[in-house]
């Protein structure tokens, strides 16, 4: 979390439905306070357009890089996974991590994947921040909190980006971050 900055409630997500419309904010309780830095509009490459909130968390963890040879065999640091915890209402209830893709998992065993290769992206608040994303599920979960979820997003992200040369192949940088998590499906 960057120094001068607020945390993010985890109980609210604003949803931007079309650019001329107001902001929806949905809660998991009667009433939320939106800080500053929560009351970000979502942008429209990563907006939920015609889908419904299922669950929310708050995702805590690191960008895991690795220093491999790019284009040109120029070295550059390369994603290599996410490695996060997931929590909601200051508990922890499942991980992000690597398999197939990013993919979620719950202490109820419900488990989803991103199909990161239809993912839309919009650039985090400050240059240190990673992207946000939208992604699709790669196969529709059917039985446990995730059931029927059709498309993840990462907003209100802080930190997890790299920053700085990579100049020895093999190399692994972690890099903190945090981030929400909606998992939505068709209304």
């Amino acid at each position: 979390m960057h120094a001068a900055s607020k945390p993010i409630p985890r109980t609210c997500v604003m949803i931007r439905r079309r650019a001329a419309t107001a902001v929806v904010l949905f809660c998991s309780v009667a009433s939320c306070e939106i800080s500053p830095a929560a009351a970000q509009v979502i942008p429209d490459a990563v907006a939920a357009k015609g889908e419904a909130v299922v669950l929310m968390v708050h995702g805590e963890g690191a960008q895991v890089y690795n220093c491999k040879a790019g284009d040109g065999g120029k070295l550059a640091w390369a994603l290599r996974e996410p490695v996060a915890t997931l929590i909601e209402n200051g508990k922890t209830v499942g991980r992000h991590y690597a398999a197939s893709g990013p993919s979620w998992e719950l202490a109820d065993g419900s488990q989803v994947s991103g199909n990161i290769a239809t993912a839309t992206r919009a650039p985090g608040a400050t240059p240190k921040d990673v992207a946000w994303l939208k992604l699709d599920s790669a196969k529709v979960p059917s039985v446990g909190t995730f059931a029927g979820v059709t498309a993840i997003q990462r907003i209100n992200t802080q930190g997890g980006q790299i920053e700085g040369a990579c100049d020895k192949p093999g190399a692994t940088l972690a890099v903190s971050y945090a981030a929400d998590y909606v998992f939505l499906r068709k209304q």
